[in-house]
């Protein structure tokens, strides 16, 4: 401050204007900023916990209900009513209203009100109407217990909040920015929201998830109770039509279909993905039509929908709620526990209210009953002063007010008097002591719901959700979601070129050699001719080192793909061969696969994708008395170690060529394959139910309840049908046994069948739209067990057991198979099979290589103690 004061002073002297002068005005912007500040917190952005509502929804409510008289009212004209409480613009206070009608709930709706899947806005507020739902009259309003304030211009009154008896702001959700804070509270389900505030009064626990009115599917993992950190990732709910089209049917929360299909087009435009055309036929449900040209996959199309367009996005709760004129941060499962202990609060004061009515119309009836039985009207004939009739009514009744619960007033008197002569003339004793007795009945299940208020309160929720819950079953549906990864969906829309000699990798490089097509996303591994490695990003033009002898896309964490080399160390130095895999590097940096000496040169070099192990025949230099010129080694022999071990020696002489003789097979275990049912998805990480160990020739066996059948690879990626019923590793030789109702015969038959086949899908049962597949079996020797339905008029047909091999030959896949009945079978029931034992197909083991030279072996000994020392010395940082 004094360096400023300073400053300013220097100013003011060096000034060619006296009348030029600097002015604080820090302390009015501190208190006008605060203000400022208090204000959008308080009055604008952030609702209230009492209420659920901003000031804004809570002023359209109260001008709704002045309004309301059963009939519509223009929104123009609620708007307008709405002014003399909200100090703001028309537009504000119409788009508030307009996103309170489309949540359905709190207002009744007609016209052209906008549509939250499409994006669609509101027609004007002059063409559109509205009025208070039912709900909303029975839940949010009770003046008798309201907190009135004056409005801002002291005109009229207010409520302070709502006596909103049910968690309207869990039901709607709220959203809104503020100065220094905001909030983000996620609408979640009606009858979820009713169960568990049952719960809460009944001491138990529950959990709340969001639930949004375009459906889709969301994974609430990390939710973390809609506190500030938590996350929720929602999809788009995608199905395949045919092999060239896929179904949209539930968006995202967040998105519409316009803003769906423009992320979808971006990403066809950018290469991610590729589309034939797309369609949008939603109307009052989502039905966007995505075509796809031939060749392209629907599975990995899903996932690539998924990874780069707002098919999948995440949402980040934060809930901040204003008490006590503050702000507050909790959880909507406090939220939840504050709302109902707030609504049984309301109930309490609303029973107590009705109470007092209900004793006050008690205490009235009996004095009016006491007044007329007994004639105490003609006391007053007599007198002269108003003075004088008190005196004489109250003298009159006190004989008979024993029973009564309060001293009668001169209030009470007051009221006697101006009962009407016709009242008196036609008063029934027996109806006066009807009403009296309803009274009590009434005063006493007050009471009785007075003294079990929680019960009560149970009950009011319960009959809320009877008489309101009716089509407000959860949209959404929760599922665990698997990551994908963008590199293995993406649609290879560049291609990559090298040139080997000058040592450039990129896109650009058209006039040289193709390699292969990649996208924008991957990485790109490169290999030279001195021994040296990189990884990269893909780019136009990039300088990795001169004579590139390999270059690839590059899959993280991939331990299949072995590289097989052998390479002379330095300048005269031996040659080694070596085995190894990358699975992790430092992006752009330089490896080198051998010692690192000057002159070094790679003799022999293969990438193989599954571990393969070829056998090559070196051939040495004929110099001074080498004995064995030529010979053969198997790469099998040698063990897969990290990309910075030395090898094992070939020869400590010079080496003429090395020639491929035979290409190997993998050397690499079967993969284990998991089915994980949750997310419906093959996976390597023991999620699930175990398939079986996958060579790279195995498939799957599917068959859906449609009486499909077919083979397909075991990749990942793979998406499965709800209605599929059998997963399985494929045995071509073990039959499939089929039972199923035939629709043009109207029988059932048994078939038993091989596929032949491999990679197709076909259908093993009649297309009739009545055939029914009841049962499917592919163990060996199934056993079934039917149970016939009662015929009318007819004896029970006792149970029959089916030994299906006994009762079938395998036949083709087409045939029709042998009728098993034309009963109808109730049931079809499974029973033990009988016994079988598989002939196993012992394989060869592969054939080892001899080293006859004795020098080879000696040096091979020697340097393995290297190896175990160099042996898997990976670099541990990722990308």
């Amino acid at each position: 401050m004094e360096e400023n004061e300073e400053v300013n002073e220097n100013l003011d002297n060096n000034t060619n204007n006296p009348q030029d002068e600097l002015t604080k005005v820090t302390g009015m912007y501190k208190d006008w900023f605060l203000d400022y500040a208090s204000y959008v917190i308080l009055e604008r952005a952030v609702p209230a916990i009492e209420d659920g509502f901003k000031p804004v929804q809570r002023r359209i409510m109260h001008s709704l209900k002045e309004l309301d008289d059963g009939r519509y009212n223009k929104v123009a004209n609620v708007v307008g009513h709405t002014m003399q409480y909200h100090p703001h613009g028309d537009a504000s206070i119409a788009d508030a209203m307009v996103q309170i009608g489309q949540k359905d709930l709190l207002i009744d709706t007609q016209g052209n009100w906008g549509n939250i899947l499409t994006g669609d806005r509101a027609a004007a507020s002059r063409y559109i109407e509205a009025r208070l739902s039912k709900f909303a009259l029975d839940v949010v309003f009770s003046p008798k217990i309201t907190e009135w304030q004056q409005s801002y211009d002291g005109r009229k009154k207010e409520p302070v909040n709502l006596p909103v008896k049910f968690p309207l702001l869990l039901a709607q959700g709220a959203e809104g920015i503020a100065v220094g804070l905001s909030t983000k509270i996620l609408p979640h389900n009606f009858i979820e929201l009713i169960d568990s505030s049952i719960k809460h009064l009944k001491g138990q626990k529950f959990k709340l998830f969001p639930d949004f009115p375009t459906s889709g599917i969301i994974d609430v993992t990390g939710y973390n109770d809609g506190l500030r950190g938590g996350k929720i990732r929602v999809r788009a709910k995608i199905s395949q039509s045919d092999k060239n089209t896929l179904v949209i049917s539930e968006i995202p929360y967040g998105t519409n279909t316009s803003s769906l299909i423009d992320s979808i087009l971006k990403a066809n435009d950018k290469g991610k993905i590729k589309i034939k055309k797309i369609e949008d036929n939603t109307a009052a449900d989502v039905e966007i039509l995505v075509h796809l040209p031939a060749g392209i996959s629907p599975d990995k199309t899903i996932d690539a929908l998924y990874a780069f367009t707002a098919c999948e996005s995440s949402i980040s709760p934060l809930g901040c709620i204003i008490e006590d004129n503050k702000p507050l941060f909790i959880g909507v499962t406090e939220m939840l526990q504050r709302s109902t202990d707030y609504t049984v609060e309301l109930l309490k004061e609303e029973l107590e209210i009705q109470l007092g009515e209900l004793e006050e119309q008690w205490h009235f009836s009996s004095l009016e009953r006491i007044f007329i039985e007994n004639r105490i009207y003609r006391d007053i004939e007599e007198e002269e002063t108003w003075e004088g009739v008190i005196a004489a009514i109250d003298k009159g009744l006190k004989p008979h007010t024993k029973h009564l619960k309060r001293a009668v007033t001169e209030e009470d008197i007051t009221r006697l008097t101006e009962i009407r002569i016709k009242r008196i003339s036609k008063f029934d004793l027996d109806k006066a002591q009807q009403l009296l007795d309803s009274l009590e009945e009434r005063i006493a299940e007050v009471k009785h719901n007075l003294e079990h208020l929680v019960e009560f309160a149970i009950n009011y929720f319960k009959n809320l959700k009877d008489k309101y819950g009716k089509g407000r079953e959860r949209k959404s549906e929760i599922r665990v979601f698997d990551d994908i990864e963008a590199t293995k969906v993406v649609i290879r829309n560049t291609k990559l070129y090298v040139n080997r000699e000058e040592g450039f990798v990129g896109t650009s490089l058209k006039k040289d050699e193709y390699v292969t097509d990649c996208s924008d996303i991957d990485d790109i591994i490169v290999f030279t001719k001195d021994g040296h490695m990189m990884v990269s990003k893909v780019d136009s033009k990039i300088f990795v080192g001169k004579n590139i002898i390999h270059v690839a896309v590059f899959k993280k964490k991939d331990k299949r793909t072995t590289y097989n080399m052998i390479y002379k160390d330095g300048k005269g130095g031996a040659s080694y061969i070596k085995r190894f895999n990358v699975t992790s590097v430092t992006r752009d940096k330089l490896y080198p696969l051998t010692t690192g000496k000057p002159n070094s040169d790679v003799l022999y070099f293969s990438a193989n994708p599954n571990g393969e192990a070829e056998i090559v025949t070196i051939h040495l230099r004929q110099v001074g008395s080498i004995k064995k010129l030529k010979w053969d080694m198997d790469f099998s022999d040698i063990l897969i170690k990290g990309r910075s071990s030395k090898g094992n020696i070939v020869s400590k002489y010079a080496v003429k060529r090395i020639d491929l003789k035979e290409k190997g097979v993998s050397t690499l275990k079967p993969r284990k394959i998991w089915f994980d049912d949750v997310v419906s998805r093959l996976n390597l990480d023991g999620r699930g139910e175990l398939l079986g160990e996958f060579k790279g020739e195995d498939l799957i066996l599917v068959i859906t309840q449609k009486g499909i059948v077919k083979t397909v690879k075991p990749e990942i990626t793979t998406h499965f049908d709800e209605d599929m019923i059998v997963l399985e590793k494929w045995n071509p030789k073990k039959p499939i046994s089929a039972i199923y109702f035939d629709g043009v015969k109207e029988r059932y038959y048994i078939k038993r069948f091989l596929i032949e086949n491999e990679n197709k899908e076909e259908l093993f049962i009649s297309e009739h739209p009545k055939s029914v597949l009841e049962l499917v079996s592919t163990d060996w020797r199934p056993v079934v067990e039917l149970e016939f339905a009662k015929p009318r008029g007819k004896e029970q047909k006792p149970n029959q057991k089916v030994d299906i091999e006994d009762f079938i030959a395998i036949k083709g896949i087409k045939a029709l198979g042998n009728q098993l009945t034309a009963d109808k079978i109730k049931n079809t029931n499974v029973l033990e099979s009988l016994p079988y034992e598989e002939v196993e197909e012992i394989e060869e083991a592969p054939k080892e290589t001899k080293v006859t030279e004795k020098e080879e072996v000696t040096d091979s000994k020697a340097d393995d103690k290297d190896d175990s020392a160099d042996d898997d010395t990976e670099q541990t940082t990722l990308f």
